[in-house]
């Protein structure tokens, strides 16, 4: 076939593909009622992972998804994955994992979709002007618990297959979903599982998306880079009970001292991290990078407003992503033991523990960051020649994940980007940590996209969390466009 023909054959599929997304797009407007009612649903299930007396709430939110998929005629099969083990030592039933399959055409490339749908804890007294679990629509935005992160990117991903199903016309690519209910505690259970479905369930798969992610801006992006997350214990023992500071104060080397003293040596006031090995170990930042990161739609002084501080780490935009996303940090959580109660508590601790975690980054492996970092704190711990004993302990040890945005995967979401909203979208890192995109890189070998619809001003994890109806309905059809992107993936570009 010469060169002529060919392109002519591109043109015409280009025609079909346009006419296609046209009809799919206004059948989502046409439709978009009937999801926000669907999202209403799914927010009024106080689906806490976190809490284990909300755990039937959590069984029944995965029947709910279960139905749903079983309703649009999926393969629908729901996953045990075993137990929890309680502080307690009693067991607790993991929420099965959902999983479906939608046309199993060998011709055609397979697309995996992952999402949750367990949330953050959530109360009207935690300053909500809305009730957390009852969808309540303001000026467009639709806001409930939830919401964002990450039922209504879920729900999309559905909406989006169910429009080409209810059109009656071919799913362009096959299409998988995994959907768990313990994303927020450390997705419980779903890295065996995987594990344990590489040859099965993963076998076809060619590509996985996440959409558990956000904008940076107004503008549409697409995440291809977390950091990873390094948790540490640093615990200081010292008498064998509390002390009345009256009675013992200025006769006891105190642990709260001691502990205060270590962490001040884990980074500077200007943010340098201080334990020898850790910085050197971070991949430069490439001229690449730099202009990357130059042409992202970032406004300094709106971030620095809309987190309410006066004044930032850095000043200029390239130096502020670049240590949002791509360098390490640390960052002091809390000290237990420490009397936090209000009054004015006049005891000595005799046990204080402090929380902290640094952000890998990519080349950084979390066995050499927990050895440097036990090391430096005993190191510094041993000069203060206190009879205390520290103890060190790293309990969470996730790799940071970055993908290759030369993959064709990444030519069809930015295509797919410029149909639905007519601009080109950012690329984007990610300075948190989403343990399961590495999992799925590891175990599965697949290439994996994050593809976000939420607002960068959506609130996770906070009050007054939402989703704007227009990011819930373009984000549908973001979708749609996307897996008809996806087909036109030849193998040779891959």
């Amino acid at each position: 076939m010469n060169i002529g023909a060919s392109l002519s054959i591109l043109l015409v599929l280009s025609t079909v593909h346009a006419f296609q997304y046209n009809q799919l797009a206004q059948y989502v407007d046409e439709h978009q009622e009937e999801y926000v009612e669907a999202l209403r649903d799914w927010v009024a299930v106080e689906s806490d992972s976190s809490n284990v007396l909300r755990r039937p709430e959590l069984h029944r939110m995965m029947e709910m998804v279960a139905q749903k998929l079983q309703q649009m005629g999926g393969a629908v099969e729901s996953v045990d994955v075993g137990d929890q083990e309680l502080p307690d030592r009693q067991t607790l039933a993991l929420p099965k994992v959902v999983t479906a399959r939608f046309g199993s055409d060998p011709n055609k490339h397979t697309l995996c979709v992952y999402g949750h749908v367990d949330v953050q804890p959530a109360k009207l007294e935690d300053g909500w002007a809305t009730e957390p679990f009852n969808l309540t629509e303001i000026n467009g935005n639709l806001y409930g618990r939830g919401a964002s992160d990450n039922k209504a990117p879920v729900l999309a991903w559905m909406h989006a297959v169910e429009a080409y199903q209810k059109l009656s016309m071919a799913l362009p690519v096959n299409v998988k979903f995994i959907i768990e209910g313990m994303e927020e505690t450390g997705s419980n259970g779903l890295e065996a599982m995987i594990l344990a479905q590489k040859d099965t369930f993963f076998s076809d798969v060619d590509y996985i998306v996440v959409s558990d992610c956000g904008w940076l801006s107004r503008r549409p992006a697409i995440t291809y880079g977390t950091r990873g997350n390094c948790y540490f214990l640093a615990e200081v023992h010292g008498p064998k009970q509390d002390l009345h500071s009256g009675v013992y104060g200025g006769t006891v080397i105190e642990p709260m001292t001691d502990l205060i003293g270590i962490l001040d040596t884990l980074i500077s006031p200007s943010g340098k991290i201080l334990i020898p090995g850790i910085q050197e170990a971070v991949a430069p930042l490439s001229d690449d990078e730099w202009r990357m990161y130059q042409d992202i739609e970032f406004d300094v002084d709106d971030y620095k407003n809309k987190i309410g501080v006066s004044k930032l780490m850095y000043s200029n935009k390239v130096d502020l992503l670049a240590h949002k996303w791509r360098y390490p940090t640390v960052s002091i959580h809390g000290i237990e033991g420490a009397f936090s109660d209000p009054g004015t508590k006049t005891v000595i601790p005799s046990k204080v523990c402090a929380k902290f975690s640094i952000r890998q980054v990519p080349n950084m492996d979390p066995t050499v960051v927990e050895k440097k970092v036990s090391d430096h704190l005993h190191s510094v711990f041993s000069k203060r020649q206190s009879p205390n004993t520290l103890k060190v302990s790293m309990v969470i040890g996730a790799k940071p994940w970055l993908a290759d945005i030369h993959h064709p995967l990444f030519e069809a979401g930015k295509a797919a980007i410029k149909r639905v909203f007519s601009v080109d979208p950012d690329l984007i890192r990610e300075g948190g940590t989403i343990p399961i995109s590495r999992t799925f890189q590891d175990v599965t070998g697949k290439s994996i996209i994050m593809m976000p619809i939420g607002g960068f001003d959506d609130g996770l994890h906070s009050q007054n969390e939402k989703m704007s109806r227009y990011n819930y309905i373009e984000g549908t059809k973001l979708f749609i466009a996307f897996l008809n992107e996806l087909s036109q993936i030849t193998e040779a570009a891959v």
